[in-house]
C-alpha cells in the first residue's frame, strides 16, 4: 500500500507560482508512476501531468503544458508539480495519483489505485 500526502497548495496572484509536493510513504515508491489530477467545484476530477517510475516520461495536459512542470526524487519519495504562469482558470484542488507501473501512462483517474487527500490552490485575478 502507497500513502499519499499533498502539500504546498494556497493563494496566488496570477501570473504568479507554486510548488505542489506529493509525499509516499509505504511500500517501493520507484515502481509507481504518479499522475497529478484537479477538481474545481461541480466539474470532473482532470488530468494534469503524470511522470513515469524512472522519471524519464512525463505528459501534461494542453491546457498546463509550458506553464507547469513535473519531476520526482525517489530517493526521497517526492514527486513535485511546479506551476509557472498560473491563470485564474488553475483554481483546483490538486490530487496526486500513484499506480505501479506497468508498460502505460494513463490520463484518466480511474486507473490510479492510491490517492492523496488533495491541496486546493486558489489563483485570483
Amino acid at each position: 500500500q502507497v500513502q499519499l500526502v499533498e502539500s504546498g497548495g494556497g493563494l496566488v496572484q496570477a501570473g504568479g507560482s507554486l510548488r505542489l509536493s506529493c509525499a509516499a510513504s509505504g511500500r517501493t515508491f520507484s515502481g509507481y508512476a504518479v499522475g497529478w489530477f484537479r477538481q474545481a467545484p461541480g466539474k470532473e476530477r482532470d488530468f494534469v501531468a503524470v511522470i513515469r517510475e524512472s522519471g524519464g516520461t512525463t505528459y501534461y495536459a494542453d491546457s498546463v503544458k509550458g506553464r507547469f512542470s513535473i519531476s520526482r526524487d525517489n530517493a526521497k519519495n517526492m514527486v513535485y508539480l511546479q506551476m509557472n504562469s498560473l491563470k485564474p482558470e488553475d483554481t483546483a484542488v490538486y490530487y496526486c495519483a500513484a499506480r505501479a507501473y506497468t508498460g502505460t501512462l494513463y490520463y484518466t483517474a480511474g486507473p490510479y489505485d492510491h490517492w492523496g487527500q488533495g491541496t486546493q490552490v486558489t489563483v485570483s485575478s
